[in-house]
């Protein structure tokens, strides 16, 4: 049986995990003091997923960027890809937080938005 020992990042406590594999299968997890301890326990060793938070340009705003991140969580392995497609994303001012600056992020389904108003 294989043991993964993870720093969970579910809450601000950051408990240490101990995660038992049976192959592919999740056994056990130890060592969480919240319900989201073990589900983030489970999701990374079988599906590791992460928000992506970045800036992209704007063109003719008040300020020559604007904070985004994906809607949701995104595969691990398509952060790189997603921060690719973003680097040719310009927007037009102005921008509202919440508007969508890129759909379907690196083929993931998941869109990226504005964090913040951008005016002109």
């Amino acid at each position: 049986m294989e043991k993964r020992i993870l720093t969970c990042i579910g809450c601000p406590m950051g408990c240490e995990l101990t995660v038992e594999l049976k192959g592919s299968e999740v056994v056990s997890v130890s060592g969480y003091t919240c319900r989201r301890g073990k589900v983030y326990g489970e999701k990374e060793v079988t599906h590791p997923t992460r928000i992506v938070t970045t800036t992209v340009r704007v063109d003719g705003g008040a300020a020559p960027v604007v904070p985004v991140k994906t809607r949701g969580d995104i595969p691990k392995d398509k952060i790189f890809a997603c921060i690719r497609a973003l680097k040719n994303v310009t927007v037009q001012a102005p921008v509202r937080a919440g508007d969508t600056v890129l759909r379907d992020a690196a083929g993931t389904g998941v869109d990226v938005i504005a964090l913040k108003d951008v005016g002109c």
